[in-house]
C-alpha cells in the first residue's frame, strides 16, 4: 500500500498539469524548404505581382520546378532552344524567349506581368492586338503552386526559361482574380 500513495501522486499530479495548460503543445512548424536564390526570385517576383491585385500568395513546388527543369533542358538539348508546347499538359504555363541576352527569373517574371497595361480587370478583357494571358496566368487566383527553370542557349545565343502553376489558370469565362 506504500507503493500506492506516490504512484496516485503522480498520475494526480499529471491530470492536473495537463489540465492547467491545456493539451500538449504543438509540434513547431516544419521549416521552410530552402530555395535557390533563382527560385527565390521566381517566386517572390509572382508574390509580388499577385499580392499588387490582392491575390494570396503561390508557394514553390519542387515537383513544378523538376518538371520545368526537364523540360527547358529538352527545348534546350534537342528543339534548338524554340518554344515548348504546354497546351497539352496538367499544369498552366508560361514561357519567355530571349536572344541574345541573359534573363534573370525577375526579368522573366515583369516581362509576363507587363502584359498588365493591356488587361481590364472590370471586364475581364484584353486590349486589341495584344495577349495578357501570361499575366492573368501569373495571378490567377485558384494557382497555389509554382515551379520554374531557365535554360541559356548558348549556340542559339537565347534563352528560354518556362514556369508551371497548378492548378492551371486562363479559365475561358474565369476572372483571374
Amino acid at each position: 500500500m506504500d507503493h500506492a500513495l506516490p504512484v496516485l501522486m503522480a498520475a494526480a499530479l499529471a491530470i492536473f498539469n495537463f489540465q492547467a495548460h491545456g493539451a500538449a503543445p504543438e509540434p513547431e512548424p516544419e521549416p521552410a524548404p530552402v530555395l535557390s536564390s533563382a527560385a527565390r526570385e521566381f517566386l517572390d517576383a509572382h508574390n509580388q505581382a499577385r499580392e499588387a491585385v490582392g491575390v494570396a500568395s503561390i508557394t514553390w513546388s519542387k515537383k513544378l520546378a523538376n518538371a520545368t527543369s526537364r523540360l527547358v533542358r529538352y527545348q534546350r538539348n534537342q528543339m534548338g532552344c524554340k518554344f515548348a508546347n504546354l497546351t497539352s499538359g496538367q499544369y498552366g504555363g508560361n514561357q519567355l524567349w530571349a536572344s541574345g541576352l541573359t534573363v534573370t527569373p525577375r526579368m522573366a517574371v515583369d516581362t509576363w506581368v507587363k502584359e498588365k497595361d493591356y488587361y481590364n480587370h472590370t471586364d475581364n478583357t484584353c486590349l486589341p492586338n495584344h495577349r495578357c494571358g501570361v499575366y492573368t496566368q501569373v495571378v490567377w487566383r485558384k494557382s497555389l503552386e509554382l515551379g520554374c527553370s531557365l535554360a541559356t542557349c548558348v549556340k542559339e545565343q537565347a534563352s528560354l526559361t518556362i514556369c508551371f502553376y497548378n492548378p492551371p489558370g486562363n479559365i475561358i469565362g474565369e476572372s483571374p482574380y
